[in-house]
């Protein structure tokens, strides 16, 4: 097949590219550049896209002795990432732009320019399995490496593209054997440090990016009783179970932590509680990506609403049109927000993802749904 390996500078995407080449493919390495100021997009192991990721791509499919090239894709990752980034926490929403790199980026503008070029699939190092079914299928599963597994973050992308992708290192259960794998080939990228974090956030600073971008907006931080207990510069810069942070200078009255229970940008209001007003057992998405028949009636999962969050057991039906899905979840989570990705799987196989709308207490006690891990 021709491949397009899709080459960040890091060890992950080096050895998927290596992996494919050993397997006989026409492969062709990529990076991509994905902001006009590349030499500021990495201090030390945050951010990528630098030049010195650039460099580092470059040498290593000189080594793998494969075609390079650098596709410029800043422009689309400005208007669909970092916007959407944007405009979900200037609506008090959480969003999660790894998830929306995934689906506009890597798994859209990188996929469909590779198909019309000729490739027959893209080659990614994202961690995850991706398995043919009885019926002939593709499916996507879960790393065996359960610290680094991708599958939440990929489950975005639905059906017909993940027919064109292959994940390399879906059979690989550490870090350190990609690492030793890259030192034998004898690819300088085997010792570099991961890069993590927001990517287009360097320096970590997420409050200080979304200040700059969006303007100080100094407002009121109230307890759940109305009573103004704080002050904020920007109610955008909160989430959903924050309890860092907050700059209250006192405790609830009780002497209980206090954490975000609400963010209202409408009023420019942060609302702050006790703990117990996290815990929710219903949720509601929107945009449903389903890579399997969407289940019309519930169908026993479990749920994960942050990329290395504990996945808890559920129960999930797509609502009409399958155009969202319903959750009942089998245990109290906390801290669910509103812009969050919800994936629900069955055992290690992705079953759908959504963006979670709405998130709430339906009963005191989470009831037994019999649905299974």
């Amino acid at each position: 097949m021709r491949i397009l390996a899709a080459m960040s500078g890091g060890v992950d995407s080096a050895v998927a590219a290596a992996l494919a080449v050993e397997a006989g493919h026409d492969v062709v390495g990529v990076h991509m550049a994905l902001s006009r100021n590349r030499d500021q997009f990495r201090t030390g192991s945050r951010g990528c896209c630098s030049i010195e990721d650039a460099g580092d791509a470059r040498r290593a499919a000189d080594v793998l002795g494969i075609p390079y090239y650098v596709w410029d894709l800043s422009k689309t990752f400005e208007e669909t990432v970092v916007a959407d980034f944007l405009s979900e926490y200037s609506a008090g929403r959480t969003p999660n732009p790894c998830v929306r790199c995934n689906e506009h980026i890597k798994f859209e503008a990188l996929l469909d320019k590779a198909t019309a070029l000729g490739f027959d699939a893209v080659a990614t190092g994202h961690y995850a399995r991706i398995e043919t079914g009885p019926d002939g299928v593709r499916e996507l599963h879960r790393s065996p490496n359960d610290a680094k597994d991708q599958s939440y973050v990929l489950a975005v992308m639905g059906r017909e593209r993940l027919d064109r992708s292959l994940f390399p290192l879906g059979g690989f259960a550490s870090k350190e054997e990609v690492r030793a794998e890259a030192a034998r080939r004898g690819l300088s990228v085997s010792a570099k440090p991961d890069s993590y974090d927001i990517c287009f956030v360097a320096d970590g600073d997420t409050r200080g990016f979304l200040r700059d971008r969006l303007g100080e907006r100094p407002g009121e931080v109230r307890d759940t009783d109305g009573n103004v207990v704080g002050e904020h510069q920007g109610a955008y810069a909160y989430t959903v179970g924050q309890r860092k942070g907050l700059g209250l200078g006192r405790p609830a009255p009780d002497g209980q932590a206090r954490y975000v229970v609400d963010v209202d940008t409408g009023s420019n209001t942060v609302v702050v509680g006790p703990a117990e007003l996290l815990s929710v057992d219903r949720i509601s998405g929107g945009e449903a990506v389903w890579l399997v028949d969407p289940p019309a009636t519930w169908t026993a999962c479990s749920v994960q609403v942050r990329a290395h969050g504990r996945a808890v057991p559920a129960e999930v039906r797509a609502d009409a049109g399958a155009a969202g899905l319903e959750i009942r979840l089998g245990e109290h989570l906390r801290g669910v927000a509103a812009g969050q990705s919800v994936v629900a799987y069955r055992g290690t196989r992705v079953l759908g993802q959504a963006t979670v709308a709405r998130a709430w207490r339906d009963a005191p006690v989470a009831a037994s749904t019999g649905a299974r891990a």
